[in-house]
């Protein structure tokens, strides 16, 4: 599926549209993401800031598909795990910005192919219109490298 339809998508997917995220830009080559999260009553905590689960939420899929995307068939891309700092309480638009370097792709083969396994972890910061970080988000993607002779046994074996 080409980017751009994927951001539309996205956009329509309900978790993103009732909590308020949208995709902003989605590169054709998915190495770079920028999503908005808009502050609205339905996702403001009882302090009257952004409810800490849409701010998560708007980070949670976007470096498991940059690196499912770039690494080809070869290999299977999972989440793993996620952590999330408030630093500062949020308040209306917050964005957040991906963006996938050679440097990530060539640690990310580099490692898998010499173990077949690996966990990587991303950083991604929210930050308010002006500039402010409100949160501080990790996110660890688990890579392994497809065993091409099992998946081959597996689909050609009688049932």
């Amino acid at each position: 599926m080409r980017a751009r339809r994927l951001r539309r998508l996205m956009n329509l997917w309900p978790p993103f549209l009732f909590a308020g995220v949208r995709v902003l830009e989605l590169s054709d080559d998915f190495r770079h993401a920028r999503v908005r999260l808009r502050q609205h009553r339905w996702n403001t905590n009882y302090v009257g800031t952004h409810f800490g689960g849409s701010l998560f939420a708007m980070t949670d899929p976007f470096w498991m598909l940059l690196v499912l995307r770039n690494l080809g068939r070869d290999y299977v891309v999972w989440d793993k795990a996620g952590e999330i700092t408030f630093v500062r309480p949020g308040r209306g638009d917050v964005l957040a910005e991906f963006r996938l370097t050679d440097d990530h792709l060539a640690e990310i083969r580099e490692r898998t192919d010499a173990d077949g396994k690996g966990l990587f972890w991303f950083d991604t910061e929210v930050v308010a219109t002006d500039g402010t970080v409100v949160a501080k988000v990790r996110k660890q993607v688990y890579v392994r490298r497809k065993d091409r002779g099992a998946i081959r046994t597996r689909t050609t074996s009688p049932a």
